[in-house]
Parts: C-alpha cells; structure tokens; sequence
C-alpha cells in the first residue's frame, strides 16, 4: 500500500454515509475509514456495503482490553474485508500479540494492523495532569511505536508531527496513519496537534486521515481532490 488520503467517515447512519459517498463520481472510490460512532449504529453489514461499492476501508475501532478478549474480537473482524484496522498500543505488547494472532486467517492472510499511539486531542498537558505520564509527547510515542514493532504490528497511528521520528525508530516500511490534519485556513476543532496535508507529506506521513475538512465541505469531492493534491504531490 502505498501514500493515500483517507477519509473518516463519522457519520451516525448508513444513509448518511451512503448519501456522502454518492457525491463523488462513480468511478472515484477513496479510501474511508469506518468508526466507532458508524460501526456500533449499523454494525459489520456497513462494513461489507461500504466494501462492495469498490472502497478500501480502515476499520477504526481501537480495540483496548486484556489480550484473550481482543484475539476474539480480532478473529471476528478477520471475517470482514477491511484493509487496515487497530488497537490502542497502551495495552502492551502481549495484547498486541494477541491481536495479531487473533488477525490473522487460517490461509496466512489479514488486514495490516496498526497501534494507536496517543490521540491527536491529547497535549503535553493532559499527558501530564489526566494520565500521569511524564515524559515529553514525543518519547512516549516512540516507546509505543517500539513495542508495537516489537510485537509485529504494521505502523502506528500518531500526529504527523511524530512521523519523522517514527520512521526514524522503527524504519521507512513502519507505516505511520496520522489524524490530524486540516487545511492551513480550515478549523483545529478538537484536535491538539496538527498539520496541513502539503506539511504532512513532508514530515513522513504514510496516509493522512481527514474527517470534517472534507466530510463537511460544501463539495467533498472537491476538497478531497484538493487533499489528494496538496498530500501526494
């Protein structure tokens, strides 16, 4: 897989997806990501629908729990024919294992699976204050990628501002899906650390992950096309 834009689509429904993804030409299929707020309204027939029109599709479910209970959750999710899904990487590397494990079919195959990092909302100070942790934002991605790495997992989920740094650890293969992103004139909303796509391309980023600054465009296909532009060219 090589550098793409991916689009979150953080819709309530499916008709709300489905409407969505009707507004750009029938031969333009981009790569979406399905969440949480999707996923739980309609469930895995979503996923299978969504596939079926054509899309790649990065299931973003962050799974997070001790490791027998992810390995089943990730046996499920295997059944689905998504591309690319996740874990949050604090829960340890035996969790990832498991995941890993669980991921991957009895003919050898799976979905790349990549571990969440710290979330793009999260600051130096909430870090700090909320969860306790000390050492710069930075480090404690590193730490995270590492282990993630070490447990056999595809890349991580970081803020493009950690690209660089990942790569860097864990090697130019070592992919890095960052959120994130937003035009230079556009809203942050509630996201802490953020770059533009032309600026994320530059710092390494593999695949960029843009929300609301597409899904909420007066023309979506046309700020995806300008994504596209400022990310890949």
């Amino acid at each position: 897989m090589g550098k793409d834009v991916i689009v979150a689509c953080d819709f309530a429904s499916a008709g709300a997806v489905y409407a969505f993804l009707d507004r750009f030409p029938a031969g333009e299929k981009p790569f979406v990501k399905i969440g949480m707020e999707l996923y739980y309204a309609e469930g895995p027939a979503i996923v299978r629908e969504i596939k079926k029109r054509g899309h790649r599709i990065f299931l973003d479910l962050k799974l997070h729990d001790i490791p027998n209970t992810v390995k089943k959750a990730m046996a499920v999710l295997s059944n689905l024919d998504v591309d690319l899904v996740n874990l949050h990487a604090a829960g340890t590397r035996a969790m990832m294992e498991a995941a890993l494990e669980g991921l991957t079919r009895p003919d050898g195959t799976r979905p790349l699976l990549i571990a969440v990092t710290q979330l793009t909302s999260t600051d130096q100070e909430s870090l700090e204050r909320e969860l306790l942790i000390r050492e710069p934002m930075e480090q404690v991605v590193l730490h995270y990628a590492a282990a993630a790495k070490a447990a056999g997992l595809d890349g991580v989920v970081c803020s493009p501002l950690e690209a660089a740094a990942v790569h860097e650890r864990c090697g130019r293969d070592f992919l890095t899906v960052t959120p994130g992103v937003r035009f230079a004139e556009g809203d942050r909303g509630d996201q802490k650390r953020v770059m533009t796509p032309a600026q994320a391309r530059q710092a390494g980023s593999d695949y960029i992950v843009v929300g609301r600054p597409i899904t909420a465009a007066a023309d979506p296909a046309a700020a995806y096309r300008r994504c596209v532009e400022e990310f890949l060219n």
